[in-house]
């Protein structure tokens, strides 16, 4: 088994290879295109597309640290706009593109890149069982293409774990706000965003605060 050290190095190597899909214009464009202009209804929409036209209350479950008036300011509405399936291939669309844009294809280790995760998450699909997201992004087919295949990899890696912080924090009894919270301690730096991409309040989060104080 990996120590925690190489799990972690090997976190921050690929990880960037699937976040970018959030950020990138290719993205914003492709789903304006569609019909989704809110770019934080677009982010939803697109990662929880793998699992359908879902409730608000899915999106909420699975994703588990966002306020839920955040979540519901989209969805489900966004799914009479698009169907899941076009958003599906829209991001994967984007995140290819995005990828050749900067060079990501001629990286001269791809090859071995691309077989490491692959292993990594065909491992992965062997234990499916408790981590939804991960499983509604399991059943999608696996590209051809090299670069694309490599990019699906690393959302199955992310979203395995992803799932797995869920399972730990919700046996621990740390609600999504606290998580946020005890994360933004070890980088305070972060709390405006945090704050900002979560849909969170200072009240809220004061209050998450007193909470956390008040169980020590």
């Amino acid at each position: 088994m990996a120590s925690v050290g190489v799990a972690r190095q090997a976190w921050r190597r690929l990880e960037p290879l699937h976040a970018m899909v959030y950020f990138v214009p290719e993205a914003r464009r492709r789903y304006r295109a569609l019909g989704v202009g809110d770019p934080q209804v677009g982010y939803f929409a697109s990662r929880v597309a793998a699992m359908g036209a879902v409730s608000a209350e899915v999106v909420i479950a699975t994703f588990f640290n966002f306020c839920p008036d955040l979540v519901r300011r989209g969805i489900p509405e966004v799914w009479e706009v698009v169907t899941p399936e076009k958003l599906v291939e829209a991001r994967l669309e984007a995140a290819g593109a995005a990828l050749r844009r900067v060079g990501i294809h001629e990286f001269p280790e791809l090859a071995e890149t691309l077989e490491l995760a692959s292993r990594a998450a065909e491992e992965a699909c062997a234990h499916v069982r408790g981590r939804a997201l991960f499983g509604a992004h399991a059943a999608l087919p696996w590209p051809e293409d090299p670069l694309l295949r490599l990019w699906h990899a690393q959302t199955l890696l992310r979203e395995y774990r992803g799932d797995g912080h869920v399972a730990v924090l919700v046996s621990e009894g740390v609600s999504g706000l606290e998580a946020l919270i005890l994360y933004a301690a070890t980088a305070p730096a972060m709390v405006s965003l945090l704050k900002g991409t979560r849909g969170w309040s200072d009240e809220d989060w004061a209050a998450g605060e007193e909470g956390l104080r008040a169980r020590g």
